[in-house]
């Protein structure tokens, strides 16, 4: 097989193909049918080490300017004839590179919503860092609110990253805790 994709920071089974990498992008946007960033797409191909950072870019801007996808707004989504690529192309990729760019993708798409309903705020103090974590119930109201000191800034950031990872897990795990179901709280926690 031809190899004509820059291989830099692809893990061993990732595409270094360049059609193989325009074919996983059609494949992701039509799996998620929702638009996602440049920065989105390249977070979650090279995050999986499945291509290269610049090998992503080139074929994006390939697909767009053979009208594949199209941007909308911030974001891209996949046009008619990227999705028939994707649905009669996506077979050439390899399974583990299809399932891990969707994980990828979904998970993205999950920590997006949880940004948009549940909010931290972080208040900077002068020996660190008071972190708010809000899980919104809709209408305005929070169906959980903890705020917790943390020793700086970085802390902080660490306890917002795992806040939106899952905070319906983390409302579950509270309030298992606080209603005394413990075999349910450890259940969360494994």
């Amino acid at each position: 097989m031809r190899r004509d994709a820059f291989t830099g920071g692809v893990d061993p089974g990732g595409l270094w193909v360049q059609n193989d990498v325009r074919i996983l992008i059609c494949y992701i946007l039509a799996s998620v049918q929702a638009p996602l960033a440049q920065e989105d797409l390249c977070r979650i191909v090279q995050g999986k080490g499945l291509a290269n950072y610049f090998e992503t870019g080139d074929a994006l801007a390939a697909l767009e300017r053979l009208g594949h996808v199209r941007r909308e707004g911030e974001g891209y989504t996949v046009t008619e004839t990227g999705r028939e690529i994707a649905a009669r192309l996506d077979a050439e990729l390899p399974v583990a590179v299809r399932d891990k760019a969707l994980e990828a993708a979904l998970s993205l798409l999950a920590e997006a919503q949880a940004r948009r309903e549940h909010k931290v705020e972080v208040e900077d103090l002068p020996n660190g860092c008071q972190t708010t974590c809000r899980i919104g119930g809709g209408g305005g109201t929070d169906l959980l609110r903890v705020s917790l000191y943390v020793p700086d800034r970085a802390q902080a950031q660490l306890v917002e990253e795992r806040f939106y990872q899952n905070p319906d897990r983390i409302y579950r795990l509270v309030l298992a805790a606080l209603t005394g179901d413990l075999d349910y709280a450890e259940e969360l926690l494994r």
